[in-house]
């Protein structure tokens, strides 16, 4: 049952943080002078009323902090944890600002060219949303979680944490010390950090293909229990069939090429237990809203997202199934939906 308190102390706290992060995003608009979707390209799909997208955000929010007075896992409090180092962040990433906006308006995803990695695939190694470095340098994965929170208003967080509450009544019963899971692209580690708060003593395996990100996430840490870190391809991880007992997959689908997508669908089924779970998590698709469709249409053409047209139309129901994974359930989150399958026994 909800604390009541606990709620309305949370949903303020969430209400608070996308105020901060509106203004930021206000303030980016501005310097970048609204520098959004080349001249010329006018969405063919719906758009959503404004009133409608902050009406969807609050719900988000609202869901949130219902799940936090739960108690199914705690509250996200890494910018108020050490407000001096946020700022930080924030000031670098307005210094960098130029640097992004003159390459979006040149078109130019190529920053990353220079610290490429030759055992990288080449669809990693490009400039994704136009930021500095792509996902390969040490300055990228300072900047990632603001550049990102600003995007989306500061619910990036909350968007990935919807996910934990299909893991939560999945965990019921269970016995946190033997359960093993592995968070594919973990990335920064945002969404570890609030899994190792949750689940102190669960056996954590984060996996990426970025170093640099990877060392971002162990910092993200601090000095909560470790974490096993695997610098891998998603496409053949370094870990024994039938090994975990949940996998989760946050906003890593929308930037692989749709063949990658099938490879990686099926070393999940791979290293997952049978009856364990996949939690599934990334942006909307189209026709899940389809009065947001225009939305998705704009988005790779406003940022460098080259596999995400592809991605927006990908029967993922189908892959999923396909490969042997049975739906347990699916849930839309603002802009992201979480989808819940689970191994066939």
């Amino acid at each position: 049952m909800a604390d009541q308190m606990g709620m309305t102390l949370q949903l303020a706290s969430n209400v608070a943080r996308m105020t901060w992060y509106s203004g930021i995003n206000w303030v980016v608009q501005r310097q970048s002078r609204r520098i959004t979707i080349p001249a010329g390209f006018t969405p063919t799909r719906p758009l959503p009323a404004r009133n409608e997208l902050l009406a969807d955000l609050r719900e988000l929010l609202r869901a949130d902090a219902k799940a936090v007075s739960e108690g199914l896992y705690p509250p996200g409090n890494e910018e108020t944890a050490n407000p001096l180092e946020h700022l930080r962040r924030l000031r670098d990433m307005f210094q960098d600002l130029p640097d992004l906006v003159g390459r979006r308006k040149e078109r130019d995803a190529t920053s990353v060219q220079d610290v490429v990695d030759d055992d990288l695939p080449d669809y990693f190694t490009q400039d994704f949303h136009f930021q500095t470095g792509g996902y390969l340098t040490e300055g990228s994965a300072r900047l990632y979680d603001v550049q990102v929170e600003t995007l989306f208003y500061g619910a990036a967080a909350a968007m990935r944490r919807a996910g934990l509450r299909s893991i939560a009544q999945f965990m019921q019963g269970k016995d946190q010390r033997h359960v093993s899971w592995v968070d594919v692209a973990c990335g920064t580690g945002r969404f570890l950090r609030d899994v190792r708060l949750a689940y102190p003593a669960m056996q954590l395996t984060g996996l990426d293909l970025s170093g640099t990100y990877l060392e971002e996430a162990e910092r993200h840490m601090g000095r909560l229990r470790p974490v096993q870190w695997l610098k891998a391809n998603a496409e053949a991880m370094p870990l024994e069939d039938s090994s975990q007992d949940i996998v989760t997959c946050v906003f890593l689908f929308h930037e692989l090429p749709p063949e990658v997508r099938r490879i990686v669908t099926r070393d999940i089924v791979r290293i997952l237990k049978p009856g364990g779970l996949l939690v599934f998590t990334d942006s909307l698709q189209m026709g899940d809203k389809p009065s947001w469709d225009g939305l998705l249409e704009a988005f790779p053409v406003r940022f460098h997202e080259p596999y995400y047209r592809s991605y927006a139309i990908d029967d993922l129901d189908g892959m999923f199934t396909a490969e042997g994974l049975e739906a347990e359930g699916q849930e839309l989150a603002f802009l992201s939906k979480v989808m819940v399958r689970s191994k066939n026994a």
